[in-house]
């Protein structure tokens, strides 16, 4: 009886072993150090910003890390097309692929630096710090070890699996019920437990800097601003970026002496996350106060969907009102407390819901006012703003029924309406200038201080422009990066983005992805950084506000 049952469990252990090898640790495999190798050299390649030494140590290390899987794969599949199991490789061969190593890594540190100072040079950069180059290498050994062993550990947990499902069914079922198992368990670990982890504690810790006031803010003593007197906002509840928000701008006398006529004081309304419970209830809040502080008898009326954190660019809104002389009424709320960048990965649906209510509840309330007392309605959003604010408009012909004119500066990739006008752009057109339906509502600007193209024909009536600078990574910025080419990279490049930028699989998508963190670190006109550009682009978009150029010049430097 002991020996047949013995017996028995060593004919579902071999099963077991049948269904998944035993996992015993091993040493890097020859064709994955080649893949590593081949694919993490290519990682030095350009991409649209300068990368410092510990960012391009991230890429590399991540890079070389599918290169060694897939190095691993392609072996696999090669021994089966060969019906052979794996050999050990001679010494020479790892001889070879040392030199090989060294010359390759050399050679593509050098060319990475060539290219990096280009890039540097194209966009005004500072020099590159010696220190973080020198760290390179070693971030890019950590990282690579570190998701090695991640890799493994994923591996071990489908081995174990396997073979305990092995006594119970088939090898083969087993084997593939035990990766698919290991997988979602990946899955689980990493969006249900790691990722959100991570979101609660950035709320956390965020929420705490969002109840701080920066030192040279204080409450407005003007009912003209959200938490000033009479104001139906408590100065309390604005947060951080809001109380910037209603605290500052331009004073009347800075807008009469650059405009050289008289002016009045803008209005700006603005509703915090602590303001009211939700999105809706924050947008008629803001429109109550809005209407409180007479900016429906204004000339103009701006609705601003802010990034995450309830940051309202100050270039964008203190050109608007420069160039309107004050007579103007700019509205905002916050929906997180998130900064751009993490709310731009996590926060994309609060920003939709932010902006659908802010747009609905301001365009409603001005609906209800007589036509010719009115004042003309403008629309804007950098960033993750733009894409909150698309989400009010259905398309092109809403847009310019309900506008008077619409100002995006960044528009991620992924926002809808942005693809719809870039996808449909008619022939001969590129992604990075593309001219939608002739440029009859709809039209794009690198450099709005120039005719903005279409030259050659008439924009009569609501102007929509999107800003997008070429060297923008957010405006780029696509998982399809990761096995498409898009089109952007095939077409020829921008004068501000290096010409040696070529698409890569996986390759450029890890690059594009560095680039993110740091697209507003580099001087105007570049990357994520709009500052400069907001002053032509609202003269694009206003009605003629009479600024000679010689004043435009001034407000350029003043804003920017």
């Amino acid at each position: 009886m002991l020996t047949g049952v013995v017996d028995e469990h060593r004919a579902g252990d071999e099963g077991a072993d049948a269904a998944a090898p035993r996992h015993r640790p091993r040493r890097l495999t020859l064709p994955g150090c080649w893949g590593a190798l081949l694919l993490g050299c290519v990682s030095f390649t350009p991409s649209l910003l300068p990368r410092g030494g510990v960012v391009q140590g991230l890429v590399w290390g991540i890079t070389a890390v599918i290169g060694y899987g897939l190095g691993v794969l392609a072996a696999a599949i090669w021994r089966g097309f060969a019906d052979r199991a794996a050999r050990e490789p001679q010494r020479r061969s790892w001889r070879v692929f040392a030199v090989t190593a060294v010359l390759l890594v050399v050679a593509a540190v050098v060319l990475g630096q060539v290219w990096q100072a280009e890039i540097r040079r194209l966009v005004g950069a500072g020099p590159v710090d010696v220190g973080l180059l020198v760290a390179m290498p070693f971030v890019a050994a950590v990282v690579f070890v570190v998701l090695l062993a991640i890799g493994r550990g994923v591996r071990w947990v489908d081995h174990r699996l396997a073979g305990l499902l092995a006594r119970r069914i088939g090898p083969r079922a087993a084997a593939t019920l035990g990766w698919l198992l290991a997988a979602a368990l990946v899955y689980l670990i990493v969006s249900g437990l790691l990722l959100n982890g991570l979101v609660e504690a950035a709320n956390r810790a965020f929420s705490v800097h969002n109840a701080t006031t920066a030192e040279d803010v204080s409450a407005p003593s003007s009912g003209l601003r959200s938490g000033g007197p009479g104001s139906f906002v408590a100065w309390g509840t604005l947060g951080r970026e809001g109380r910037n928000f209603a605290a500052l701008g331009p004073a009347v006398a800075d807008i009469e002496r650059l405009g050289g006529q008289p002016a009045v004081p803008p209005i700006r309304a603005y509703a915090g996350l602590g303001s009211a419970p939700d999105a809706e209830a924050r947008a008629a809040l803001a429109v109550r106060d809005l209407a409180r502080a007479g900016g429906f008898a204004r000339r103009h009326l701006l609705v601003v969907v802010t990034t995450g954190s309830g940051w309202v660019d100050p270039a964008l809104a203190d050109s608007f009102e420069y160039l309107t002389r004050g007579d103007s009424a700019t509205v905002a709320l916050q929906y997180s407390y998130l900064p751009s960048w993490l709310s731009y990965l996590v926060d994309q649906s609060k920003a939709r819901e932010a902006g659908r209510a802010l747009v609905d509840a301001v365009y409603g309330a001005w609906s209800t006012l007589p036509p010719e007392t009115r004042p003309l309605l403008f629309f804007a959003g950098e960033s993750l703003g733009s894409f909150g604010a698309e989400a009010g408009f259905s398309g092109e012909y809403d847009l310019a029924n309900r506008a008077d004119g619409v100002l995006f500066a960044g528009p991620p990739n992924f926002n809808p309406l942005f693809r719809e006008f870039t996808d449909g752009r008619d022939p001969g057109s590129l992604e990075v200038q593309p001219i939608y339906r002739q440029g009859r509502i709809v039209r794009f600007a690198h450099d709005p201080g120039v005719p903005v193209p279409p030259i050659d024909r008439r924009w009569p009536g609501s102007r929509v422009l999107y800003m997008m600078n070429p060297s923008d990574p957010i405006v780029w910025w696509s998982p399809r990066l990761a096995l498409h080419e898009p089109d952007w990279i095939a077409e020829p490049p921008d004068p501000n983005v290096l010409d040696s930028v070529v698409w890569i699989p996986f390759v450029t998508f890890w690059q594009v992805t560095a680039d993110l963190p740091f697209a507003v670190d580099v001087p105007g006109g570049h990357g994520h950084n709009y500052v400069s550009r907001y002053v032509d682009g609202w003269t694009a978009i206003l009605p003629p506000t009479g600024y000679r150029p010689d004043q435009l010049a001034a407000l350029r430097e003043v804003i920017g």
